[in-house]
C-alpha cells in the first residue's frame, strides 16, 4: 500500500523543514523546543508505519524512490530500505526525538541547538536510506557539520580541541571514502556501459572488478568506515568528543554516528567488493578482537564516568566488527542487532552521565557515592543501563553479544576465547562503577543539599529506552526477523551460508 508513497523522503523532509522553522523562530527558545519536538516526532511515527508495512520475509530493498538528479553523471535521488537499514532508520527517529526531549532544559542559544539536532537527523536518516553513492556521500558529510558545532558551542572546557579533532579524523576518513566511491564509479562505468552512482548497479557488475582493485578499494573503505566506528588504532577522537560533547550530542554520537561506520561496511564494502572482503577478513577479525579487549581493559582505569562509557563503546563496536568478520548470515545479522542494541543502551548510559553531572556537579567516580539514597529513580535507570550493557540475560545486549559469539565459534572455533574474555572484564568495570557511584554511604566530597532526582524530561526518555531494552531482549525476533533475510543475501555474496 505504501510502495508508491514517498515515506522515505518524508523521513528526511520533516526534520529538514523543522530545522528551517526552528532557525526562523528568533529568540523564542520555547517555540524552538516545541517545533523541534513535533518535527522529530513525525519521523518516529512514520518509521513505526514503515516497520509495520515492511515485508520481513523479503530481503531485497523496499519502498524505493528513484528520481534522476544529474543525468550526465548518472547521479540519482535514490532511496530504499531493506532489513539492515530499516532498524537503523527507526533507531535514528527514536533517538533524535528522545534526545530533543532530554534537552528540554537547554537555555543557551536554544534555537541553534534544536535546529542542529534536526539537521543531524536529516543527515543520519539520509545515510541509512540512500541507494546512490553520491547522495550517500552528501548525507554523510552533512552529519559532520551539526555535530562539530554541537561540541564546539555547547561542549565542555576542552570543546575547541575535541571538535577540531573530531572533524579532522572523520573528514580525512570521508576523503578516503570519496576516493573509493570515485574508483568504483570509474571502474564500473565501462562494464555497465553507462555512468551510474547507483549502489545496486555497481554491485551487480562488481564481479568484473580485478582482484587487486577489490582489495585496494575494500581496504580504503574499511579505513574510512573504521575510523567512524571507531576501530583501534583510529579511535582516539572518540573519548575526547564524548567527554566534551553535551549530553544529547553524546547520545547521538554513540547511538547513531558510530553505527554509520559499521553500516557502511555492511551496506557498501561487503556486497560490492566481496573478493577484497575475503582477503582482508583476517585483518578485520584481528582488529575486532583487539578493539574488544582494549576497550574493556581501558575502562577499568577510568575515573570519569562519561569517559568510561565512551571507551566501552569501542569494545562494543568491536563486537559488531567481530560479527561482520564471520561473514555468515548469523554473524552479519547479529552485528546489525548489536548496532541496534548498543544504540538503545548507550543512549541510557550517556543520559545518566549527564544526569549525574547536572545533579552532583561532577562525573569523577572517586568523588561520588551513595547517590541512590537521594536519587532512587536515577539509580534504577543507571542499573538497568549498566546491566544491559554488560550482557545480562533477558536484556537486549545479551541477545546481540551471544549471537555474535555463536557465529564467531562457528567460523573460528576456539579463537572465540579471546573476545569472550572481555565479558568478565565488562561486568567488572560496570559493577565496580555502579557500586562506587550509586551505593554505599553518601560521600562528603559533593554538596548533597541540592541533590534531587531526575526531572520529567529526563525520566520519560530513560523510561522509554529502558522498556525497549527489556522488550527487545525478551522478544529479539521483533527486530531480528527484519534483519536475517537481508543478512543472508550479503553472506551469500561473500560465499558463506
Amino acid at each position: 500500500m505504501l510502495e508508491n508513497f514517498p515515506i522515505l523522503s518524508l523521513l528526511i523532509l520533516f526534520p529538514l523543514v523543522g530545522a528551517i522553522l526552528v532557525f526562523l523562530t528568533g529568540r523564542n527558545g520555547k517555540a524552538a523546543k516545541f517545533i523541534a519536538l513535533a518535527f522529530s516526532a513525525a519521523p518516529l511515527i512514520l518509521s513505526g508505519v514503515l516497520l509495520a508495512s515492511f515485508q520481513m520475509s523479503f530481503g531485497e530493498y523496499q519502498f524505493q524512490e528513484n528520481h534522476t538528479w544529474i543525468e550526465s553523471f548518472g547521479i540519482s535521488y535514490s532511496l530504499g530500505v531493506d532489513g539492515i537499514s530499516i532498524p537503523m532508520a527507526f533507531l535514528t527517529a527514536l533517538l533524535c526525538f528522545l534526545a530533543i526531549l532530554f534537552s528540554w532544559d537547554v537555555e543557551h542559544r536554544t534555537k541553534e541547538y534544536m535546529g542542529l539536532m534536526l539537521v543531524l537527523e536529516v543527515g543520519v536518516m539520509g545515510v541509512f536510506t540512500s541507494l546512490d553513492y553520491f547522495l550517500f556521500y552528501v548525507f554523510w558529510e552533512v552529519v559532520l557539520i551539526p555535530m562539530y558545532f554541537l561540541i564546539a558551542i555547547w561542549g565542555g572546557p576542552r570543546r575547541a580541541y575535541a571538535s577540531i579533532k573530531f572533524f579532522i579524523y572523520t573528514h580525512v576518513a570521508s576523503l578516503a571514502m570519496l576516493i573509493s566511491i570515485m574508483a568504483l564509479y570509474f571502474e564500473a562505468k565501462p562494464v555497465l556501459g553507462y555512468a551510474s552512482f547507483s549502489m545496486i548497479d555497481i554491485a551487480t557488475v562488481s564481479g568484473g572488478f580485478g582482484h587487486l582493485f577489490q582489495v585496494a578499494a575494500f581496504g580504503a573503505l574499511f579505513f574510512a568506515f573504521g575510523v567512524k566506528m571507531p576501530i583501534v588504532p583510529f579511535h582516539t577522537w572518540l573519548p575526547d568528543a564524548h567527554v566534551e560533547a553535551p549530553t544529547a550530542g553524546s547520545v547521538l554520537l554513540a547511538g547513531l554516528l558510530l553505527k554509520m561506520g559499521s553500516y557502511g561496511i555492511i551496506r557498501v564494502a561487503l556486497p560490492t567488493l566481496p573478493e577484497g572482503a575475503q582477503v582482508l577478513m583476517p585483518l578485520m577479525l584481528a582488529i575486532a578482537i583487539v578493539s574488544i579487549i582494549y576497550g574493556a581493559v581501558i575502562c577499568l582505569a577510568q575515573r570519569d564516568l562519561k569517559k568510561m562509557v565512551a571507551f566501552s563503546s569501542i569494545s562494543h563496536m568491536g563486537i559488531v566488527l567481530l560479527g561482520i568478520a564471520t561473514a555468515s548470515q548469523l554473524g552479519i545479522a547479529a552485528a546489525v542487532f548489536q548496532m541496534f542494541a548498543h544504540g538503545l543502551i548507550t543512549a541510557v548510559l550517556f543520559m545518566m552521565c549527564g544526569v549525574v553531572q547536572h545533579k552532583a556537579g561532577t562525573r569523577e567516580i572517586p568523588l561520588l557515592g551513595g547517590l541512590a539514597s537521594k536519587m532512587p529513580y536515577a539509580a534504577t535507570f543507571m542499573t538497568i543501563g549498566f546491566l544491559a550493557s554488560l550482557g545480562l540475560p533477558g536484556m537486549v545486549g545479551f541477545v546481540a553479544e551471544f549471537s555474535v559469539f555463536i557465529a564467531t565459534f562457528d567460523a573460528y572455533t576456539w579463537l572465540l576465547l579471546l573476545p569472550i574474555a572481555s565479558v568478565a572484564i565488562t561486568a567488572g568495570y560496570y559493577l565496580w562503577a555502579l557500586q562506587r557511584t550509586m551505593f554505599g554511604p553518601l560521600t562528603e566530597k559533593i554538596d548533597t543539599s541540592h541533590l534531587h532526582d531526575v526531572s520529567w524530561y529526563e525520566a520519560v526518555p530513560l523510561a522509554i529506552l529502558s522498556f525497549l531494552m527489556i522488550l527487545f531482549g525478551m522478544l529479539p525476533g521483533l527486530i531480528m526477523d527484519y534483519i536475517i533475510p537481508s543478512a543472508g543475501i550479503i553472506s551469500g555474496i561473500l560465499g558463506v551460508g
